[in-house]
């Protein structure tokens, strides 16, 4: 183990494993010959993010240190690293197992008995590898660096590479988001709307729900399946088609809605839906309940038929009543089966880009917010700090909170669901 810490392989081939030892040997060597100046170069542009900007001498212009290319380099060599770090650590151990085993009397695999003991019982880490090697390189690197410009000043019009270079500002953007009034104004009131509609959006959307499937499964109701298919539509409608249709229904001067409404004498003006910002809201609210309500109909559709009709049986012979039964048995069992969903319910709804965007753009105007309408919730904002505006670091700052937030509420709330607590008591 000790020669395996020296050098990759020494230990192998001290335990009589030549083969293996000298391939470990052979990858560090490579490693060490070909990979050692490119690391240290990628750490350098990683630290400092570059020092050269980019200049113009008279019509040439001559190229400078991209800020964003290093920083991404850097992360993909310390990734890479740590996976080696941890093949590293496999070799080690490796040595440590084999010697051990031979300080008891067993003998170490030669060539052959090692790749047919890979072969049978390594066969599905070599196919989980390749996940690996994926999932570190397109999952966790974009992640890594998602955060780490968030603590950058990576944003227009100073800090753009490749005309201007980026550094390292640690927590300024984060203040600044905080105590800054042009932003601090825009933050709170988004993220206060953001709470609010992920809230309603989720309660709505449940309670219609609950009671369209307490009306269906009632006794004496007749063609259930028919009801639950004409309720089951605006669910399986595409929501982008869908969302589109409704934005031009509630349009303000030439959607129907208004036009109908006037024509029937009910209004004498056009109701502005999507151009109020308070209506725009109460109209957004409207129309994820229609879009919403049919997943959770279905959903306690299925567990209102499963719950044992003896359980009623027995509180009619205790003289319960309707509601009784219903807040006793039915709603206890519902919230049982479906609030692991609510809560994943919740997480959706506070980054329900597509029903915001869509409909209002997240519009209309706000003249006290900084690149944020009245209706914007953080998702939407965080798309129009970077896509529209360049300023990339504020977008990272928001999106870091947006996960602590989702992130804190979903693992209380997981932790106190009794669906949860029962799986944790059977474990």
């Amino acid at each position: 183990m000790l020669l395996s810490i020296l050098f990759m392989g020494l230990g192998q081939i001290y335990n009589r494993q030549i083969i293996k030892g000298i391939t470990f040997l052979v990858i560090e060597l490579y490693l060490l010959i070909f990979w050692t100046v490119p690391f240290q170069w990628a750490m350098w542009g990683f630290t400092t993010l570059g020092e050269t900007a980019q200049r113009r001498e008279g019509f040439n212009i001559i190229q400078g240190d991209h800020s964003i290319f290093l920083m991404i380099e850097g992360i993909l060599f310390l990734i890479s690293f740590m996976l080696f770090l941890w093949f590293y650590y496999l070799n080690i151990r490796d040595a440590y197992k084999v010697a051990k085993k031979s300080l008891m009397g067993i003998k170490p695999n030669n060539a052959k008995q090692m790749l047919k003991n890979i072969w049978e019982n390594g066969f599905p880490y070599l196919l989980l590898t390749p996940s690996v090697l994926f999932t570190s390189f397109l999952t966790i690197l974009p992640l890594i660096f998602g955060v780490l410009i968030a603590f950058t000043n990576y944003s227009a019009p100073n800090h753009l590479p490749p005309k201007a270079l980026v550094d390292w500002v640690g927590f300024e953007t984060f203040i600044k988001l905080f105590q800054m009034k042009t932003w601090s104004t825009t933050f709170y009131g988004v993220f206060t709307w953001t709470i609010i509609w992920a809230i309603l959006a989720t309660v709505t959307t449940f309670f219609l729900g609950l009671i369209f499937a307490v009306l269906i499964n009632r006794q004496g109701i007749r063609l259930k399946k028919f009801w639950r298919s004409i309720f089951i539509l605006p669910w399986a409608v595409p929501a982008f088609v869908s969302i589109l249709i409704m934005r031009n229904i509630f349009n303000g001067q030439f959607g129907p809605l208004n036009r109908y409404l006037m024509d029937l004498g009910i209004i004498e003006n056009a109701i502005p839906w999507l151009s109020d910002p308070l209506l725009a809201k109460v109209t957004l609210v409207v129309v994820n309940m229609w879009f919403g309500f049919p997943f959770w109909m279905v959903l306690m559709s299925g567990v209102m038929t499963n719950i044992d009709k003896e359980l009623y049986e027995a509180a009619e012979v205790d003289g319960a009543s309707p509601s009784q039964k219903f807040w006793k048995i039915t709603m206890p069992l519902i919230m049982f089966a479906t609030a692991p969903l609510a809560i994943m319910s919740f997480a959706n709804n506070f980054n329900n880009f597509n029903l915001i965007y869509l409909m209002t753009t997240g519009g209309p105007v706000n003249m006290n917010y900084t690149y944020a309408g009245s209706t914007d919730i953080l998702i939407s904002w965080i798309y129009k700090l970077t896509l529209d505006n360049n300023q990339f670091a504020v977008a990272s700052v928001v999106s870091i909170l947006i996960f602590i937030v989702i992130a804190t509420f979903s693992v209380i709330n997981f932790r106190k669901t009794r669906a949860f607590k029962e799986e944790d008591m059977m474990s």
